[in-house]
């Protein structure tokens, strides 16, 4: 058998034949001594540059595989330390509810991505989207996207404050991707942790533990804060603040009214309210009023003078337009009676002798 150098494959010998001469081979007749040919019929020097060119190949194969060796020895090195920087970013992410939104970026991290690329592609995944679904309705209403470390921020800050208001947990605890699904409309909204405070105080310190003509005036003057829910009312972004301290003074004004045993109507709580009064000087005012205004009714009947009524002693009482007018029909009934009685008013008490009305 004859190896050739190029081929990589063995060939058989000629074969000899049975009888012929010694040192003839095949049929040939030459004489024993003559020089027989080489089997592969190249000569020596091709022999040796064949096989060093076979030895060369041979050479920069070792090489080649060597090479791919390394390069895979490399690939598994970056592997574990991808790994292991996944299993670090799951630790920090995990802590804070966060580690569900690796997994869909984990052949990035493993393989080394630049934090451009991983924040990317982190951004893009469904997971993301729905942990931080606010940012969507912010962009829609024109406000910029919160920063994770925002968002997230915020949300602690809205479950501090309804935690410290003794609100019940189901308002502010949060799953298990740390998403409280109530708090998205307060940051779709742009609410801060400090106007959400004021929110809760209002409906809690304001109407639910006040006195319970301001809950009925509340539900009498604004029908749409259903059931007289107040707090599912003033946490709603979509009523403004300012509007919700509107009606909360005006039916504040109008419980006054009717703690006093006397009427009120919506757009008369409002007046009021846009004359600068407030639940206080409302309640104290009232107590004025409802306290002699029935004896001033008496008195304009019996002297047949205009009637002295609630929206005349509101006027005197409360600084209103029209206030000059209300005081001299007060004083002139006064008279009237001090007259008949020889300068004694027929209320014992002095009730409209005061100069407010309302010591009555």
């Amino acid at each position: 058998m004859a190896y050739d150098p190029l081929t990589g494959k063995y060939t058989p010998d000629r074969p000899v034949s049975i009888g012929t001469p010694f040192g003839q081979a095949g049929g040939n007749t030459g004489p024993i001594n003559q020089k027989a040919p080489t089997v592969t019929g190249l000569s020596p020097e091709q022999i040796a540059a064949q096989i060093a060119a076979a030895n060369a190949a041979a050479l920069q194969a070792q090489k080649d595989y060597e090479k791919q060796q390394e390069a895979a020895a490399a690939a598994e090195k970056l592997r574990r330390a991808g790994q292991s920087a996944y299993d670090l970013l799951f630790s920090e992410f995990d802590r804070y509810g966060l580690g569900s939104l690796l997994e869909d970026v984990k052949s990035l991290i493993v393989t080394g991505a630049d934090p451009a690329q991983l924040t990317l592609a982190l951004r893009q995944t469904k997971a993301y989207q729905n942990r931080f679904a606010a940012n969507a309705d912010r962009i829609k209403n024109g406000l910029r996207a919160l920063s994770e470390a925002e968002y997230i921020t915020l949300e602690d800050q809205y479950q501090n404050v309804m935690r410290n208001y003794g609100l019940p947990a189901s308002y502010y605890t949060k799953d298990a991707t740390g998403k409280q699904a109530g708090f998205e409309k307060f940051l779709a909204g742009d609410v801060s942790a400090s106007e959400l405070e004021d929110r809760i105080s209002i409906a809690q310190k304001r109407v639910i533990d006040a006195a319970p003509q301001v809950k009925e005036a509340l539900k009498q003057f604004y029908p749409d804060i259903k059931d007289g829910d107040i707090l599912a009312y003033t946490l709603d972004p979509t009523q403004g603040l300012a509007n919700i301290q509107k009606k909360v003074l005006a039916a504040e004004i109008g419980g006054a009214a009717m703690g006093a045993k006397l009427g009120a109507t919506v757009s008369r709580a409002e007046e009021l309210a846009r004359y600068g009064v407030t639940a206080e000087s409302a309640r104290q005012g009232y107590g004025a009023i409802g306290a002699g205004l029935e004896r001033g009714r008496q008195l304009s009947s019996v002297y047949q003078q205009p009637d002295y009524n609630q929206a005349v002693a509101e006027e005197e009482v409360f600084n209103l337009p029209g206030q000059t007018e209300a005081q001299q029909k007060r004083k002139k009934i006064i008279g009237l009676e001090k007259a008949t009685f020889g300068g004694q008013t027929g209320v014992s008490s002095g009730a409209l002798s005061q100069n407010r009305a309302g010591s009555y």
